[in-house]
């Protein structure tokens, strides 16, 4: 078990999927974030995409893994608080409704450990992270990189979880202080 001091706070973020579901945990001390720790969960059928096999794997049994997987991070580096993006309205429903449920799984680890949740926006993570709202991946990872002085830039799963925990750590306004107070999102833009 890991001790904070009592004036430090650590976060986990969570970037759900159904195959891979990125995670990443960094701890902030006043107003320095330090990174601890990130990386996957894969289920079997990212596992056996990757090897050129069918994906057959029913969906309780990813949820199961996810769950368990998320459980083992959490018990791991005992995170204060938990960051996950929220689901968009993708061109196809039944991709969001199981992205929905990959989310839930994650959500669900969080509450049965007794962490706090907070929910962010792609939009409000990367305005939060880059800048910029509609970055790039890419952006993204390298700006994860400088922010948490990292050797290279991680996984884009990795990067994401990690760059919606840093979304939380900057209370959700970040270094392009975007407030949303007043406002509502339509396909991705503030109105």
């Amino acid at each position: 078990m890991l001790a904070l001091s009592a004036t430090s706070m650590r976060i986990l973020g969570i970037d759900p999927g159904l195959r891979i579901t990125g995670f990443g945990v960094i701890e902030v001390l006043d107003t320095k974030l330090s990174y601890v720790t990130s990386g996957v969960i894969k289920t079997a059928s990212a596992k056996k995409v990757e090897a050129g096999e069918t994906e057959k794997e029913a969906l309780p049994e990813r949820l199961k893994v996810i769950l368990e997987g998320l459980f083992e991070v959490i018990d791991t580096y005992q995170p204060t608080q938990v960051a996950i993006e929220k689901v968009f309205v993708n061109v196809n429903p039944q991709s969001t409704l199981l992205l929905g449920q990959a989310r839930g799984a994650a959500i669900s680890a969080a509450v049965i450990r007794q962490l706090t949740v907070a929910e962010y926006t792609a939009l409000q993570v990367k305005q939060s992270v880059v800048g910029n709202g509609h970055a790039q991946k890419e952006q993204v990872q390298e700006m994860v990189k400088r922010l948490l002085k990292l050797p290279a830039n991680p996984s884009p799963d990795s990067a994401d979880a990690l760059a919606c925990a840093i979304c939380h750590a900057h209370g959700g306004q970040g270094l392009g202080a975007l407030a949303t107070a007043g406002f509502r999102v339509k396909k991705g833009r503030l109105i």
